[in-house]
């Protein structure tokens, strides 16, 4: 691979109930274990910092795929949600539900693209294999 970019963070304090901060400090904030697995919820968590970066990687792969198409894709939108839970074997691990928004598209177009932008998208590519991950497309032109 040749790399175009490099993001660095930190993460210090006490893991999930510590503190971030990328290396050029735009990003920089506590973090909270979620109220649903017995923490607080007064911080963000990885899962919403994974969620965030997924939808907004995937939304501009599926830019990408729908102008090498010529499709429209105004008004377009991706939402994902990220799951975390207990493995059989002990461990925990992670689930994506990604929900794409294409309301100027045939319901098959939209999802031909979505499939291709899920074969472009770098977080499909490192996640591909290692979790679930599950393309919904919830709005397009009937």
């Amino acid at each position: 691979m040749k790399t175009l970019y490099t993001a660095e963070a930190l993460a210090t304090g006490d893991g999930r109930n510590g503190h971030a901060r990328s290396s050029d400090g735009r990003l920089d904030f506590d973090l909270a274990i979620p109220t649903a697995m017995g923490g607080t919820g007064d911080g963000t968590n990885p899962e919403q910092l994974f969620a965030a970066g997924y939808a907004a990687c995937f939304h501009s792969a599926l830019q990408l795929v729908a102008r090498q198409a010529k499709a429209n894709v105004a008004d377009s939108a991706v939402g994902a949600r990220v799951g975390i839970g207990s493995l059989d074997g002990g461990g925990f691990g992670l689930e994506v539900t990604l929900e794409v928004s294409l309301p100027h598209l045939a319901r098959a177009e939209a999802e031909d693209l979505t499939a291709k932008a899920h074969q472009v998208c770098p977080y499909s590519n490192a996640t591909r294999g290692n979790i679930e991950v599950t393309l919904v497309v919830a709005e397009a032109d009937e």
